[in-house]
């Protein structure tokens, strides 16, 4: 009888739930991004992967694990909203990137979550400087519609894509005329016959039917986008297309428009507050790269911001593959020509994660949020200033990459191990 008791007892241990693991951040500047603004002197305190306390009086459980900031600053963790990380590895080697399809015949279909490698190098290397979500956006093939991006932490996990199929893509700048048959004109009737094709879906379908413009995977992936269920997100950047971009939500309502791109958006910046569409923006874009971008300016993120416009940053014009780790500079220059500091800061945090729809859990520090924490040795927005903890889902992650391990291993210069054993 005793031996069975001793068995049961076993059993209701081994069933009982783990003990919650409490992780704390203590004594820095805790960047909120909420009503509660800076905390000096301030803690954070994790729970399985969640926020449970954000404050300067917080009660750091006995046994918790803790990591002095040491002064230094305690923000959420970067959002890029603009990326292809996991999806390029060597940009010029077909095999190593499945940003784009020229050659298939599907598009709106197309997710890149099926080709997402959370292994890809360049994903730890912008991690260990702060990014710890982002967005993942797919180039166009053959048709103005490139398909359908996701949402990934940085881990580097196998399930760090949380939430796929977040949003569509197309073209509709220049390159994206030349995509349609060669003007702006054949690519918006493309656009405004997809949209056709997906509302009559599946009935156009049926039969063996075929769809104005697009088949009936690209039609049923388009479905989502005509609802309002998932956003459009339109790359464009001359003010006249960015113009008849407005027009084209308004004409579809629900359709959700995000500008990407958005180089002359702040021409018409008063009518984008309006529409409540939101732009991605990178700041540091002051050159004409292209007919469609002749009014390119420093001045442009402050007179977004001025004028109301929701506005996130991104680092488009340095290679979205593996430098989004440069999203603090990018801001920082923002501020530099205007945008006040907070601003800046919320537009690489909580305002991507707002525009994607996922504000009410990640980009700020407040309970109920997910822990995903960053410690830094200064101001964020200084080019001098590094991460020295990076938590995502209330988990440290370490602080390497291969880049990391590349500068360790060729340090040593006096090195006498054969060569081919060096770490």
């Amino acid at each position: 009888m005793q031996r069975l008791l001793s068995l049961l007892a076993l059993g209701f241990a081994a069933a009982a739930p783990a003990a919650a693991q409490d992780f704390a951040v203590t004594n820095g500047r805790v960047i909120t991004n909420t009503g509660s603004g800076v905390i000096e002197n301030g803690t954070v305190l994790m729970r399985d992967g969640v926020i449970v306390a954000v404050g300067a009086d917080v009660d750091v459980p006995e046994g918790a694990e803790t990591v002095d900031a040491d002064g230094g600053w305690i923000t959420p963790g970067i959002f890029a909203p603009l990326t292809q990380l996991g999806l390029v590895e060597v940009a010029l080697e077909d095999s190593a990137n499945d940003s784009a399809a020229a050659d298939t015949g599907f598009s709106a279909a197309i997710d890149v979550t099926d080709a997402f490698n959370p292994n890809g190098s360049y994903i730890a290397t912008n991690r260990i400087e702060g990014i710890t979500r982002f967005a993942i956006f797919p180039s166009t093939g053959e048709e103005i519609f490139g398909g359908r991006g996701a949402l990934a932490d940085a881990t580097g996990d196998y399930d760090s894509v949380f939430q796929p199929r977040a949003f569509m893509f197309a073209d509709l700048s220049q390159s994206g005329a030349a995509t349609a048959g060669g003007s702006r004109e054949a690519a918006w009737l493309f656009l405004e016959a997809a949209f056709g094709d997906a509302r009559a879906y599946p009935g156009r379908y049926s039969g063996g039917s075929e769809g104005d413009v697009i088949s009936r995977m690209d039609a049923a992936a388009l479905v989502d986008v005509t609802r309002g269920r998932i956003p459009l997100v339109v790359n464009v950047d001359r003010a006249s297309d960015i113009l008849r971009a407005i027009r084209f939500s308004q004409d579809h309502a629900p359709v959700r428009v995000i500008i990407q791109g958005g180089a002359e958006a702040w021409m018409v910046a008063s009518q984008l507050a309006d529409a409540n569409i939101p732009v991605l923006l990178d700041p540091l874009r002051n050159l004409p790269s292209s007919f469609d971008s002749l009014g390119s300016t420093l001045a442009a993120a402050q007179r977004l911001n001025g004028a109301g416009v929701t506005v996130a940053y991104t680092t488009e014009s340095a290679d979205g593959y593996f430098n989004a780790r440069l999203l603090p500079q990018h801001a920082g220059n923002a501020v530099a020509h205007g945008v006040p500091w907070d601003d800046a800061f919320r537009a690489i945090t909580s305002t991507p994660a707002e525009i994607y729809g996922v504000g009410d859990r990640y980009g700020a520090l407040a309970p109920g949020y997910a822990a995903d924490v960053v410690v830094w040795d200064g101001d964020p927005l200084e080019v001098m200033s590094a991460p020295t903890h990076v938590f995502i889902d209330g988990e440290e992650t370490e602080m390497e990459s291969r880049q990391t391990r590349l500068a360790q291993r060729y340090r040593d210069l006096e090195d006498t191990t054969p060569f081919a054993y060096r770490r």
